[in-house]
């Protein structure tokens, strides 16, 4: 069964008091007017950002809590949203699922977090439950490019992270540019042999970041392999293969976790990263600033991804007529410059070995 987490409210603590504080407190110690209170608490009407950002901060130093039960009354909301993620064994997950339950909060909002562990059935099962946890609206990673919902979120308001799927809003990243960018860098730091290990091939953001990556290698370079690892540090055969027989003196890794997996298997081999090696990552996990050395990689900025797909879902739920869906925003990446890249050094490459590891 998916995992269904307990929600995420904003930490609020009781005054001193055994009165519960009321919504009128609530107005009264933030210097607001009732209605304002109201809506920075509901999430509704007409209430400038900074204003409801202090109203909210109030409500928790005083501890004003909403009575759930008058609010959907009122309302017809929960103050509930629901978060769906493929897998959060990957590093990537959990940092974007805090980034997420932040900028819900901030919104007055909490949030319920249910895993589907890459599983596609345990994906349309979690979907199939959203509607009866008494959630507002919906924020989906999807496993795959393909809805799994089977017309379950059909009047669930919803926006889908990282994937196209019809039918719903989306948020997105450039991620041609991004594997551009990639690409870039290692071209700039002198690199003309470059292997790029893709996620699976049946994700499209990994197709799009690699494409990117490899139109401008191809354009100023030479592509020295291109081969599919599981997200996963534990590389495969193929791939394992293709860095014991290429010269390839870069490797741009589309995601920080097969990253990882290259600079320890380099380094079991003997290979001094980035002087015999250099090595790219994408998506700048927490584990990527703790390697030795320290992962260069493509930010993925989760900060932002978290903010637009909230922003989204509520305007969703505040749009007055039938749903609409607006063009799909990118986002743009970043390059972080750590340890793990530099210039080819004479004799690099992915199949040098280091005198040490030799028979």
């Amino acid at each position: 069964m998916p995992q269904l987490r307990e929600p995420v409210f904003p930490s609020m603590s009781r005054n001193s008091s055994d009165k519960r504080p009321t919504l009128k407190d609530l107005a009264r110690e933030a210097g607001v007017s009732l209605a304002s209170a109201s809506y920075a608490v509901n999430g509704t009407g007409s209430v400038g950002e900074q204003t409801r950002a202090h109203i909210l901060e109030v409500a928790q130093r005083i501890g004003y809590r909403q009575n759930l039960a008058a609010r959907v009354m009122k309302t017809g909301r929960s103050g509930n949203l629901a978060l769906v993620l493929p897998d959060l064994t990957n590093p990537f997950f959990p940092t974007l699922a805090q980034a997420l339950f932040r900028s819900a909060r901030a919104r007055g909002y909490g949030m319920f977090l249910i895993d589907t562990e890459g599983n596609e059935e345990l994906e349309h099962s979690a979907l199939s439950r959203v509607s009866d946890i008494g959630v507002d609206g919906l924020v989906w990673f999807p496993i795959r490019d393909k809805d799994t919902s089977q017309g379950v979120l059909k009047h669930m308001p919803a926006v889908v992270l990282d994937r196209t799927v019809p039918g719903f809003a989306a948020v997105g990243v450039d991620y041609h540019d991004a594997g551009r960018l990639a690409a870039r860098h290692l071209l700039d730091m002198g690199h003309r042999r470059i292997g790029i290990i893709s996620g699976p091939g049946d994700v499209a953001s990994m197709r799009d970041r690699c494409d990117g990556a490899q139109a401008l290698i191809a354009a100023e370079g030479e592509l020295a392999f291109r081969v599919e690892n599981a997200f996963s540090v534990d590389l495969e055969p193929p791939v394992i293969d293709a860095l014991l027989h290429s010269d390839a003196t870069a490797i741009f890794a589309a995601a920080d976790v097969i990253a990882i997996g290259v600079l320890r298997h380099a380094q079991a081999r003997g290979l001094q990263i980035p002087r015999d090696l250099s090595v790219l990552g994408f998506d700048d996990i927490p584990l990527a600033d703790q390697q030795i050395p320290p992962l260069s990689t493509i930010e993925l900025p989760v900060e932002t991804i978290a903010t637009t797909a909230v922003e989204a879902l509520l305007a969703q739920l505040e749009a007055d007529g039938p749903k609409t869906l607006p063009a799909m925003p990118l986002v743009t990446t970043n390059l972080v410059e750590r340890r793990t890249v530099a210039a080819p050094s004479d004799g690099a490459g992915s199949s040098t070995e280091h005198p040490a590891s030799r028979p």
